[in-house]
């Protein structure tokens, strides 16, 4: 029997909270805030989601080294696809107003009316709701916001990886 080792549960614990109440302030922020999400949005939240259960695996699974490579490759993997997305809301972000593309039908409306390939395509493309500016806190963007956290995750999942590793080898 492996032996588990608190230190990683204790890292993704914490990475499980963070990702949770980041989707918990999204969550206040559209129904309490009125901040609608843009479709970049919601592809963010799916990013932390994601990570999140990558999070809860390794709270879970900590005992074995698959586990541990399981979770932390799910975290490293949610956090990429969110910097991806949050980098092409900041680029859109910064475009002058005359270079935004026009709005979009919303993200429900395309679910429903195109595959999921050709909806990702619309998605990524972005529109002018995506490059509207309404929440900022000490001067950055949200997508800004969520470019720190998934990066300041994924350094998480690293030094849980590594520092379980250390001891194991």
């Amino acid at each position: 029997m492996a032996i588990v080792d608190p230190s990683f549960r204790k890292l993704q614990l914490i990475g499980l909270l963070c990702c949770l109440g980041l989707l918990g302030y999204a969550l206040y922020a559209q129904h309490r805030m009125f901040l609608d999400p843009c479709p970049l949005c919601i592809l963010q939240r799916i990013a932390f989601m994601a990570m999140a259960g990558g999070f809860l695996l390794g709270v879970l699974a900590a005992a074995g080294p698959l586990g541990r490579w399981m979770a932390s490759g799910i975290v490293l993997v949610g956090a990429a696809a969110g910097v991806a997305v949050a980098g092409r809301h900041l680029w859109l972000q910064s475009l002058p107003p005359d270079q935004v593309p026009a709005c979009g039908p919303g993200l429900d409306y395309l679910l429903e009316a195109f595959p999921l390939q050709e909806v990702l395509a619309k998605v990524f493309q972005g529109s002018g709701e995506c490059a509207k500016i309404d929440w900022t806190f000490l001067g950055l963007a949200m997508p800004a916001w969520t470019l720190i956290w998934y990066l300041l995750l994924a350094a998480l999942a690293i030094v849980a990886l590594v520092r379980v590793s250390r001891r194991t080898d």
